[in-house]
């Protein structure tokens, strides 16, 4: 391995490190839904608000990371992003909703730049043939966050850390991460700049935009996500509690199963992708999958399948949702990556952002305000099949494969 390799995996994995932080703070809140509601003196649907601000940060500053990733390069912005997820962080501590809410949206607005600058440093300087293994990769390292802000954070918040010391120490983690990864990035050559930066960057988001492959790209990747993001992340512990009566250790363990599928599936499924050259077929395969396991979680029988086997396999499944992150990059032109990358990110990231408040004024208004029950339950999250049947016949129908294989001919 030449020394410029070896800078672009250190580079790769610090990135990749950053996100596995700033995802274990994404998913951190799900365990902490009781204390949060009496900190704060909500409801579980107050506190999923709160929660859900991550997405409003999280998806327009997409837009902003992935076009600032093309113009400055991950030197200057991985950094900022990991300041401000260090600041949101000790502000969702300080007991105050009001800074809670712009705490929140902070971490989403900084943590996007660690996905788009991860897969901008795999997209620029590693084979193209390695991409999706390695945007697999990447999302294995988040996922493998997610589920820590459920595993370890849930048994240390039950045994009696409380949760704004919790919060206040991730503050500091956050901006020790940026002062890191900011001393530790390499520099890019400085890029020559032609015509005005503006118009450049609309010119990139019009090219990227006006793609339809784009868009169907953010379609499939948002519906393959919904189901993590939302049911499991926000809902995941008390639709355990509610439905079926698991104390809460217990519950908090079968909800992370389904992260601890994705760090499987991630790099497994983008291996696959690479190794057969071609992106639908386990698009495709990984959204039925997922569809079946989502589909016997809120509507088979209970206790028929062994403890996490669901959780699990359905995390497997939806890792898939990661390779219209690679089909975006191959659609469009090679200068526009970063760009390409956030314009995902923005559309998958919309549908959280937008569907989250839903989902949860739905289950209030099926519940009629009574405590939750399983019926309440599958009511509610019963669109998301049809949302993962949406996104499978999509691919299989309307999304263009752009596989090695395919361009190769």
């Amino acid at each position: 391995m030449s020394k410029n390799q070896k800078i672009a995996v250190a580079a790769w994995l610090l990135t990749a490190v950053y996100y596995f932080y700033q995802y274990s703070l994404r998913s951190a809140p799900g365990v902490m839904i009781p204390q949060l509601s009496e900190a704060f003196g909500l409801s579980a649907l107050g506190v999923a608000s709160i929660v859900g601000m991550f997405y409003y940060g999280y998806s327009p500053f997409s837009l902003v990371a992935g076009a600032s990733m093309d113009r400055f390069g991950p030197k200057i912005m991985v950094p900022i992003g990991a300041f401000l997820v260090g600041i949101g962080a000790l502000l969702f501590g300080s007991g105050s909703e009001a800074m809670a809410n712009i705490g929140r949206f902070l971490q989403g607005a900084g943590g996007v730049f660690a996905l788009v600058g991860a897969v901008y440093i795999a997209s620029r300087y590693f084979s193209p043939t390695k991409a999706a293994t390695l945007i697999g990769a990447t999302q294995m390292f988040g996922m493998a966050g997610g589920s820590a802000g459920q595993f370890v954070v849930g048994p240390i918040i039950s045994d009696g850390l409380a949760w704004n010391t919790f919060w206040t120490i991730m503050g500091f983690v956050g901006i020790a991460i940026g002062v890191l990864l900011f001393l530790l990035l390499p520099k890019e050559e400085k890029k020559a700049e032609e015509g005005n930066f503006v118009k450049n960057t609309l010119s990139a988001f019009k090219t990227v935009f006006k793609n339809p492959q784009s868009i169907y790209c953010g379609i499939i990747a948002g519906l393959l996500f919904i189901p993590t993001t939302i049911f499991d992340m926000i809902w995941g512990v008390r639709f355990l509690q509610d439905s079926f009566e698991l104390e809460y250790g217990t519950a908090v363990m079968r909800s992370a199963s389904v992260p601890v599928g994705w760090i499987i599936g991630c790099p497994l499924l983008g291996w696959i992708s690479d190794k057969i050259g071609r992106r639908k077929p386990v698009i495709i395969g990984g959204g039925l999958v997922l569809l079946g396991c989502l589909a016997l979680i809120l509507f088979g029988p209970r206790d028929f399948f062994p403890p996490y086997l669901l959780g699990l396999v359905a995390g497997i499944g939806s890792g898939a949702a990661m390779l219209p992150y690679t089909v975006i990059k191959e659609a469009n032109p090679a200068q526009y990556s970063g760009t390409a990358t956030g314009v995902i990110n923005f559309l998958n990231f919309t549908f959280s952002a937008l569907l989250g408040p839903m989902f949860g004024w739905l289950l209030i208004k099926v519940s009629e305000g009574a405590d939750f029950t399983l019926s309440d339950y599958q009511t509610t999250f019963q669109p998301l099949l049809y949302g993962v049947a949406i996104a499978v016949a999509l691919s299989f129908f309307i999304l263009k494969e752009t596989g090695p294989a395919v361009r190769k001919v």
